[in-house]
């Protein structure tokens, strides 16, 4: 071998291991320490998604676990959301979404999209155990203490799925992340009539420069040959800027016309679960749930001024009693 070559690997190795730069980089850094169980802290950060919003849905299907089964496209979709804090306490907060859209010819439509619900420590937690069936899962004090319970609704009010998790704020992050929850499927699967028939997943909400995020891991399950079988794997992001820049006062304007019927839909349907210890309800692809065409129907009723808030709640209670089965 060339001396003088030898000489130079041998230095240029030595220097590069004596760098400082590089000796200042070698350690490993240590994670964080967890943060969590500061419930004013906590309940700030669930605030922080109210607000007036650009949203962006990115929905994919990334990972095949049954021979030939080909994943579907990517959906990505968005619109623009009115998110408001319906209930405000320092142990219980209700966001509603209303989803602000174009009907295509020009005119403002306002629907009332999703829910969430968070409660401090809470006792129980509504969760999903099955096509059309819910029941509320007793939560241990170990698993409650310095958690929220996350539960989220379908349009009509009726349930979707629950979870458990806590708000997080090391290594510079703010999110909260579930425990593993089964879920049905959304309107996007359950209308194309695929394979499997739930999803088993886990839910963050995490607090952004630019607004804030909700990411989903979910697996996409159903049997196969008389068996359990994750078909694929599904991650999501939906994610929310702040916006004013489109009709925020139509969203506003529907919500304060029906919001006291959307109050006794509430009611009706927590009375339902209380005394039932759980829900069963019939599942419909295209609309969520067997009630929600009927109490969606009943809301615009009361806008129309074709039936008065009482009247609309009323019948409302009777479509929840009479479709529910538990």
């Amino acid at each position: 071998m060339n001396h003088s070559l030898f000489l130079f690997a041998a230095t240029g190795f030595a220097a590069l291991t004596m760098s400082p730069a590089l000796s200042q980089t070698a350690a490993p850094a240590q994670i964080g320490t967890a943060q969590y169980g500061d419930q004013a802290r906590d309940h700030a950060a669930i605030l922080k998604m109210a607000g007036t919003f650009k949203v962006t849905f990115d929905m994919r299907e990334t990972t095949p676990l049954v021979a030939g089964y080909t994943p579907y496209p990517a959906k990505i979709s968005g619109g623009h959301e009115v998110v408001r804090a319906i209930v405000d306490t320092p142990d219980h907060v209700v966001l509603q979404h209303l989803l602000v859209v174009d009907d295509g010819n020009g005119k403002t439509m306002v629907v009332k999209h999703w829910r969430q619900d968070w409660q401090w420590q809470p006792a129980t937690v509504l969760v999903y155990v099955g096509p059309g069936r819910w029941t509320l899962r007793p939560v241990p004090a170990a698993a409650r203490h310095g958690a929220w319970s996350q539960t989220v609704w379908q349009t009509d009010d009726s349930p979707r799925y629950g979870g458990i998790g806590r708000w997080r704020y090391d290594d510079g992050a703010i999110r909260w992340t579930s425990d593993e929850t089964r879920r049905p499927l959304a309107r996007r699967d359950a209308t194309r009539n695929p394979p499997y028939d739930h999803y088993v997943g886990t839910n963050r909400h995490v607090l952004t420069p630019a607004g804030w995020a909700h990411e989903q891991d979910n697996a996409k399950i159903g049997a196969k040959d008389g068996q359990s079988a994750t078909f694929v794997h599904e991650y999501v992001v939906n994610t929310y800027v702040p916006a004013n820049d489109f009709p925020i006062k139509a969203a506003d304007d529907y919500w304060n016309k029906t919001k006291d019927y959307w109050t006794s839909v509430r009611a009706e349907w927590d009375k339902v679960i209380r005394r039932r210890s759980g829900l069963e309800l019939g599942e419909v692809a295209d609309v969520g749930s067997s009630s929600a065409h009927e109490l969606m129907l009943l809301a615009e009723d009361v806008i129309s001024g074709e039936a008065t808030t009482t009247g609309a709640a009323a019948e409302a209670a009777k479509l929840i009693q009479t479709g529910t089965r538990r």
